[in-house]
């Protein structure tokens, strides 16, 4: 579907409804919100480590997302529907007229609860991190084991995909920019051939499992029992990962915040639960997956910019890219 068409379906379920329907739109979906539901419809689109290109293969990633997403938010996640278009219009669930897309519905949750939300608000107890690092360390423990061995060059090549959008965003970014970025892509290869060894022990010994793979304070709300969603489906590479790769997301993204207390809270009561730090070259595994996470949530950013037409939402993404490689290049110093 295209955006024009998306819109257009907002409209109909308005008038279908009598509801208000509004649109949130991400670099790679739509949501649309109506009610007490929320439906996630993916775009057409392809990039290197994501293929939407067509309606099969959005429908297939549907099923997958509902299906992974239930392991850690099961009320939230509730089916997939079809949408379909009949004389002109375009309808959500009806089984009639021509299927174009497919959605995955939602329960909408309370947003005040969101954690980013109260981040900013700065309503955030330790004891909610607290009981947030047992839910994430019982998951992990949990979740099934990846036993393919752990390929240092693949994982490179990732980190280095943020050359990818060099030249798109170089205008909006000071010189120092590349040299950032290309010191950043030097040392990752240094740091990982260096510890492959590390890495391929810590897979025989069960650490790299199939997790969340996007764990972050936007996708998490913070009831008495925290409701984690959004897990990636489109790419097993993205969600399949040694722990402490997830684990530094989530403490990368709280540092992000300003909240540094909260993630050296969050590591060191998930350790407490699932010891998946025992030395030193353990410890600085960790900070080369938190630089790894600021390095994705750059690209992630500049993809955005990429995208945008509001000067202002551009002005946004462009302060997140250079947030983020300021980030990456600070961990990097730390090895």
């Amino acid at each position: 579907m295209t955006r024009q068409q998306i819109d257009a379906l907002a409209g109909n379920l308005e008038k279908e409804t009598g509801q208000s329907v509004s649109v949130i739109e991400t670099h790679i979906s739509w949501v649309v919100l109506q009610g007490a539901f929320a439906f996630k419809i993916k775009k057409p689109i392809q990039y290197s480590f994501l293929d939407y290109s067509t309606p099969e293969k959005r429908r297939y990633c549907c099923y997958k997302e509902l299906i992974l997403n239930r392991r850690l938010a099961r009320e939230m996640y509730l089916a997939v529907v079809p949408v379909c278009l009949k004389n002109g219009l375009f309808h959500l669930q009806r089984g009639d007229g021509l299927i174009v897309d497919y959605a995955v519905k939602m329960k909408r949750l309370d947003e005040d609860k969101l954690m980013i939300r109260l981040l900013g608000k700065k309503a955030i107890t330790g004891d909610q991190i607290t009981t947030l690092s047992k839910k994430i360390a019982r998951f992990h423990h949990g979740a099934n084991m990846i036993v393919d061995a752990f390929a240092w060059r693949s994982f490179d090549k990732k980190f280095a995909d943020l050359a990818d959008v060099q030249s798109e965003i170089a205008a909006y970014l000071n010189k120092n920019y590349r040299l950032t970025v290309n010191s950043a892509l030097r040392n990752s290869t240094i740091f990982l051939r260096s510890n492959a060894h590390l890495l391929n022990t810590r897979v025989r010994q069960g650490f790299q499992r199939d997790v969340h793979g996007d764990l972050h304070a936007k996708n998490i709300f913070l009831y008495d029992d925290p409701v984690i969603f959004d897990c990636i489906e489109f790419n097993d590479e993205y969600r399949q990962m040694d722990v402490l790769n997830e684990l530094a997301f989530c403490c990368m993204d709280l540092e992000a915040n300003d909240r540094s207390d909260f993630g050296g809270l969050l590591l060191r009561e998930y350790l407490q639960h699932l010891p998946a730090i025992r030395n030193d070259a353990e410890r600085k595994l960790f900070i080369y997956f938190k630089a790894y996470r600021a390095n994705i949530r750059a690209k992630v950013n500049a993809l955005r910019a990429i995208q945008e037409r509001c000067p202002q939402q551009l002005k946004k993404h462009v302060f997140g890219v250079e947030k983020y490689l300021r980030m990456m290049a600070r961990y990097m110093k730390e090895l």
